[in-house]
This record gives structure tokens, C-alpha cells and sequence, in this order.
């Protein structure tokens, strides 16, 4: 049987190289190279929802891929396809880069230049490993598909507009149709979901900053089980700590998550620092929170341009959401969708504070009325972002203890 190979290389001399010498090497059958991180994880997350036996039994990651750092790269591709092997390519093949690899996942390490002899030896090396552990765990059958679950992060266009609430409400919501739900809060020195939920714990996200090597069982440690079944990763109590959350932990610490929970929402807060940004680009869905008035909007539009600036997420695969609307205000949805340059969320919040206070202050907001317009209307949004396990067929009464919440949304969308 062929061994599938499929290289990771950004460099367009660098991928000539590869793809010749892959050409040569004996039952090799080399998949047309892609040529950044985005492209390599889209890819496999595609072929794995086909079947796991669609996964090339080899992935070769140039040490020049972007944006992702090819390290972080081959920890995701390890956490998400554990049957597929990695090897890294490189000019650095010291020591100490090598166990690094090692480390953080690749099965193996090839010297810069290439020689025919030392990849054609790797290869095979690293093709009957996985092959092994695909007949190990049952051909495949029972194999982690790598699709992994679905990371959204919510951020709000400045403080004060419902960015932390709009995160708790999509987690409950996932969480109450049947799917497990991690809720994480990357504001890093002023979150406030534990606050808003009730909770003191003694972890985390912090305690998971500095390990390489997040197991189930680590990461279970991290997490506080919430009454509603959420599972929690909270901001440290001390704001100063957050700085020990780097990019680099973010992009573990999101990898981990997505591997152990079917949704994960993060809240990230008005600020985003490395660790927010990091999460922000890996998110399936990227949401921006703002409310319909100009210093929000405005907000919206920055923060926007800025994550376009710093190459972490382009404008058209940004969802803004309108908290507070009303039909009364002058900034209606469209204008934004044409200010900021997004798409903006079908369903939109209603402004009706009075119903949210006293579960706001009283710290739980997980108990807030299945009767709340806002509630709702946040169900609604996401059912909107698939975020809920729907029944066979339409909605049914109650599935959500409280009746067809995704029905707003589906209904605007048919409609507009």
C-alpha cells in the first residue's frame, strides 16, 4: 500500500525541493503540498470527517511555515490526529531542537539540505508507525476523527457591552442541548465569568501556562465543574499573573481543550493580548460584540483593522454581534455590517436590562429566566452558530428548557 505524504512547506523553492525528492522515494504517494498552517489543519480536519483512513500517513512540516510556528503547528496536528505522523524539516538539527520536536510531538527530524537517504529512511520509519497505531486502535474505527470540537471566542468591541455575558449564554446553551462545553475566560486581568457564575475556585488558566505536556488528566485538574455541567477555566484572581499566559500557552491550552469538548467558548474580553489574539486566530468562529452606538461601533471598527494589521483574522470571517438593539436607534445592523466590514449575526440582543439585574448581581446568570427576551435571543444566536445538537427534524418545544429558541434567528435568516 502507498504511503501518503503530505508536505507542509511556505517557501516556494523549499516545496520544489520537497516534492522531487518525495517524487523518488519508493510507494510513496505525495498529496499536492499546502502552504501554510490554516491550509494543513483544514485539510486533514476535511479528509478525517471523511473517514481516518482518508489521512495521509505522513505529514512533513517545513520549519518556515506560517503563521502558526511549526513546533505549535506539529502539537496541534499530534493533539487533533494522533495517526498521523509528523516529521519536521529543518536547518537547526542540534540536539536540543530535536527533543524539542520530540516534545512537542513530530515522530521524527530531517536535516537541511535533504538527502534522498535520510527522508526516504524517516519516512518509512515514521508511515509504519502510523500505520501500527491504526491497526492497534481497530483500522481506524475507533480512531479520534482530528475534526475536533468547535472553538468560538467572543470579544467585545470595548468594556461594558456584553461580551462575557454573550459567552456564558452560548455555553449554557450548548451545554443544555447535549454537547460538552468548556467555557474559558482569556480576560486575562479583569474576568469576571466566575463572578457572573458564582464561583471561587483555586485553578486557573495560569496553572496550565507553563506545561508542556497538557493530559487529560492535567487538564481536568485546571477545570472547575460547574453546576449547569459547564466545565470552567477561569482567569486568575491575580490580574498580574495573566501575563504568564503567552501566545504559545494559549495555542496549547485551546489545542487541549478542542480535543477533550465539543464546543469551546472562550471569553476574551475588550483587550486582546497575545494569548487572546492566539486564540482568536485559531477560533472557528470569531465573534465582536458591540452595542448600536458610535463609540462601540467604533470600537468594533478598530479592533477589526487592528486583527487585520497583525494578520490574526481578516474582516469578512468576523461575526459581530449587536447587543442592546432596538428599533428605535439610529445604528441598526446593516450600518455596522457596512462600517466594520464583517458579517454580522442574524440574530441581534435586545436592550432589556431590568430582567438581567438581579441575576447579575446576585451572580447567577445561568439562572436567568427562560422567559428573558435576551435569553432568547442568545439561545437563538447559538443555534444560529450551530452551536447546539438540534433534534431529527425541527425544533421541538423545551429541548432547551424553553421552548424554540433558534427559530428567531433560522426565521430572519430564511428572510433575509
Amino acid at each position: 500500500m502507498p504511503t501518503r505524504i503530505l508536505p507542509a512547506v511556505g517557501d516556494a523553492d523549499a516545496v520544489r525541493s520537497v516534492t522531487t525528492l518525495l517524487s523518488q522515494l519508493p510507494d510513496a504517494e505525495p498529496v499536492a503540498p499546502v502552504v501554510d498552517s490554516t491550509q494543513l489543519i483544514d485539510t486533514l480536519a476535511r479528509l478525517a470527517a471523511e473517514s481516518v483512513d482518508e489521512l495521509p500517513e505522513v505529514v512533513i512540516v517545513h520549519e518556515r511555515i506560517g503563521p502558526v510556528p511549526a513546533l505549535e503547528l506539529i502539537r496541534e496536528v499530534a493533539l487533533r490526529f494522533p495517526a498521523v505522523g509528523v516529521i519536521l524539516v529543518t536547518s537547526d538539527a542540534s540536539p536540543g531542537l530535536f527533543q524539542a520536536a520530540m516534545d512537542y510531538g513530530a515522530r521524527g527530524l530531517v536535516a537541511l539540505p535533504l538527502s534522498y537517504e535520510e527522508l526516504a529512511s524517516r519516512v518509512q520509519a515514521v508511515a509504519q508507525w502510523s500505520t501500527g497505531v491504526r491497526r492497534h486502535l481497530g483500522a481506524g474505527g475507533d480512531v479520534f476523527t482530528g475534526v475536533g470540537g468547535t472553538v468560538v471566542t467572543v470579544s467585545g468591541a470595548k468594556g461594558g457591552v456584553g461580551a462575557t455575558l454573550t459567552a456564558i449564554q452560548l455555553a449554557l446553551a450548548a451545554q443544555a442541548s447535549g454537547r460538552s462545553t468548556a467555557l474559558v475566560d482569556m480576560d486575562l486581568q479583569t474576568g469576571d465569568v466566575a463572578s457572573y457564575l458564582d464561583v471561587q475556585f483555586r485553578r486557573s488558566v495560569v496553572d496550565l501556562a507553563a506545561i508542556t505536556d497538557i493530559s487529560p488528566r492535567v487538564l481536568a485538574d485546571a477545570v472547575f465543574r460547574h453546576d449547569t455541567g459547564l466545565a470552567l477555566l477561569l482567569a486568575p484572581a491575580e490580574g498580574e499573573r495573566g501575563e504568564d499566559v503567552t501566545d504559545r500557552a494559549a495555542r496549547q491550552i485551546v489545542s487541549a481543550l478542542r480535543s477533550r469538548y465539543e464546543v469551546v467558548v472562550i471569553d476574551c474580553g475588550a483587550q486582546i493580548g497575545g494569548a487572546g489574539a492566539a486564540a482568536v486566530e485559531m477560533a472557528d468562529r470569531a465573534l465582536l460584540v458591540t452595542t448600536p452606538d458610535v463609540v462601540a461601533v467604533r470600537g468594533a471598527k478598530r479592533a477589526v483593522r487592528m486583527w487585520d494589521r497583525l494578520q490574526i483574522r481578516k474582516a469578512e470571517e468576523t461575526t459581530v454581534v449587536v447587543n442592546r438593539h432596538s428599533r428605535g436607534t439610529e445604528i441598526q445592523p446593516p450600518l455596522i455590517q457596512k462600517i466594520t466590514g464583517t458579517a454580522v449575526a442574524a440574530t441581534a440582543v435586545p436592550a432589556n436590562f431590568k430582567e438581567l439585574q438581579s441575576v447579575v448581581d446576585a451572580g447567577r446568570i445561568h439562572e436567568l429566566e427562560n422567559k428573558s427576551a435576551v435569553k432568547q435571543a442568545l439561545w437563538g444566536l447559538a443555534a444560529e452558530l450551530g452551536l447546539v445538537k438540534a433534534p431529527d427534524g425541527a425544533q421541538k418545544a423545551g429541548r432547551f428548557r424553553g421552548g424554540d429558541r433558534g427559530s428567531v434567528s433560522l426565521r430572519r435568516r430564511r428572510e433575509g
